[in-house]
Formats: structure tokens, C-alpha cells, sequence
């Protein structure tokens, strides 16, 4: 993994945990790794649908329907 990769990551995590403590500073980072505006604004609107998207399923009890096991990740 590269390190603008891991930057990435560690901004995303941040934004998952605890999207109030990003910062400027923290988007400027992204940006001295090479990431451009569009890739940054992506990265957090993508984070934010999964965080959605896993809130809704587990307030109606959706089960994750066995996909782990139908693509032989959990083997």
C-alpha cells in the first residue's frame, strides 16, 4: 500500500469514527499525497453511504445475507 493509500485511509477511518475532528489540516495532507478535490469529496461521500447504508441495516435487523460465504471470503 502506498503511502498517499494510507493517508487515505486514516482520513476515511477519521471520518467514519469521528467526522467532527477532521480538519483543514487533514484534507491538506490528502492533498500534499496527490489526491485531487474530486478523489477527496469521493472518498468521504463513499464512507458516509456505508455508514448509512450499515445504520439502516442494522436498525431493521437486515441480515448480511451470507455474502462473506457465497464469495468464499470467511474460508
Amino acid at each position: 500500500m502506498s503511502d498517499a493509500e494510507r493517508a487515505l485511509l486514516d482520513y476515511v477511518t477519521k471520518v467514519t469514527e469521528a467526522a467532527y475532528r477532521t480538519t483543514h489540516e487533514d484534507v491538506q495532507t490528502l492533498r500534499g499525497h496527490g489526491w485531487t478535490e474530486e478523489q477527496i469529496a469521493e472518498a468521504v461521500y463513499i464512507t458516509a453511504m456505508f455508514a448509512f447504508f450499515n445504520r439502516v441495516a442494522d436498525a431493521f435487523g437486515i441480515s448480511p445475507q451470507g455474502y462473506l460465504e457465497m464469495n468464499n471470503l470467511t474460508k
